[in-house]
């Protein structure tokens, strides 16, 4: 294949994921933590644009120093996406046997933060690229990287907004283990507040109990969850129904006055197939009532706007495609990614990339030598096939 001289001084997956580790990128909801992802994307595009990428910095309308990154290599109508994103979660150095911004080898493992999740796809996709810089592609090439998937995954929901980019398939570079993935479970995170009137317990017509209100809710929740329970199943997931978590909740002040305020967060995980707004619909269907028999106000809102479900069919190109090259059957997992925002762009959707979940997240997270060849193999047969 020709190459291009100026592709020949560029560094190798070692050196791109060192620099790429050293430049702290966390996003988190809470302002200590959060930061710019800006110089990730600035030292990706000065790789990708020796190589003939055309780069695009995209800032997330109303995140200052938070942006998405478009290159693409080549034009056409189809083409091929892979795709990650560049932030990071907050960490803890304490329980790091080494600096989370060093990447540290040892044990045959590259150590530090965002190895597997995942800034380790990046280099590693850049070097599959690079074999194909100076051939004809037929359909294009698109490297894209998004911000704050950790957080509020707005770099992936702006992207679906503005209707950009526009291609066929997109490979999410998420820890799989490189085996394809072609569905998720939704999530969604809700807060469920009443607020009655208090008084003195001695009299209980003095005050409203918004506790006992929320007693009451909690049972017709649960209700709820068991309906969708019956209702719902998918055998692709371990856990093969819709799972709903009461987390936290909050209320009263003392022992002996009614409890004017009750607050409570819960976690819903849908499956394929159901609608997170119709879910909301009918939460509020079941409560409102309850709330007004009882002479309490009520609040009911989501925490984050959620991930949706996620699904692609069986026999999808892409799907069958990453199959042959992994000689793994796609499957199903319990984490969410930007997987949803990448369909409403009209792609075939597929979560598959080096290192493993369990990783994530993670004190010492590390990404193993031993994947590097075999992503970089399968990524190079995903170009062959659909850019080629």
């Amino acid at each position: 294949m020709s190459m291009s001289g100026s592709t020949q001084h560029l560094p190798g997956i070692r050196e791109m994921l060192t620099k790429l580790i050293s430049l702290p990128s966390i996003s988190s909801a809470s302002a200590e933590w959060d930061q710019s992802n800006e110089p990730v994307v600035r030292a990706l595009a000065e790789w990708l644009e020796p190589m003939g990428f055309n780069v695009e910095l995209l800032e997330v309308p109303g995140m200052p120093g938070k942006y998405n990154m478009i290159a693409t290599l080549g034009s056409g109508p189809g083409g091929l996406v892979l795709s990650g994103h560049t932030d990071t979660v907050p960490f803890d150095d304490r329980r790091w046997q080494s600096d989370p911004f060093t990447l540290t080898e040892r044990d045959g493992r590259w150590y530090g933060l965002g190895t597997c999740d995942m800034k380790g796809f990046f280099p590693l996709a850049i070097e599959a690229a690079r074999a194909f810089v100076g051939e004809e592609l037929k359909q294009p090439l698109i490297i894209l990287a998004t911000a704050d998937e950790e957080s509020s995954m707005n770099g992936a929901r702006a992207l679906a907004e503005a209707g950009r980019p526009r291609a066929r398939y997109a490979v999410i570079g998420e820890p799989t283990g490189l085996r394809p993935v072609r569905m998720h479970k939704g999530i969604m995170m809700e807060r469920l507040v009443f607020e009655g009137q208090s008084g003195h317990s001695s009299d209980p017509s003095l005050g409203r109990n918004a506790m006992e209100g929320m007693h009451e809710a909690l049972g017709e929740l649960l209700a709820m969850r068991s309906g969708w329970q019956a209702k719902y199943s998918n055998p692709n997931f371990r856990v093969q129904v819709p799972t709903m978590n009461l987390g936290c909740i909050h209320g009263g002040d003392n022992p002996n006055r009614i409890c004017a305020r009750c607050e409570l967060h819960f976690d819903l995980r849908p499956l394929p197939g159901m609608d997170m707004k119709a879910l909301r619909q009918e939460i509020l269907h079941k409560l409102q009532p309850l709330a007004k028999k009882r002479e309490l106000s009520m609040e009911f809102e989501p925490l984050f706007d959620g991930v949706p479900p996620f699904e692609t069919l069986a026999d999808a190109e892409l799907v069958r495609a990453c199959e042959k090259l992994t000689g793994h059957t796609a499957e199903a997992v319990a984490f969410a990614t930007e997987a949803p925002w990448l369909q409403k762009l009209g792609f075939e959707t597929l979560v598959m990339g080096p290192g493993y979940i369990d990783q994530a997240h993670q004190p010492d997270e590390f990404l193993e030598l031993s994947q590097l060849d075999p992503a970089v193999s399968i990524l190079k047969g995903l170009i062959k096939e659909f850019c080629l």
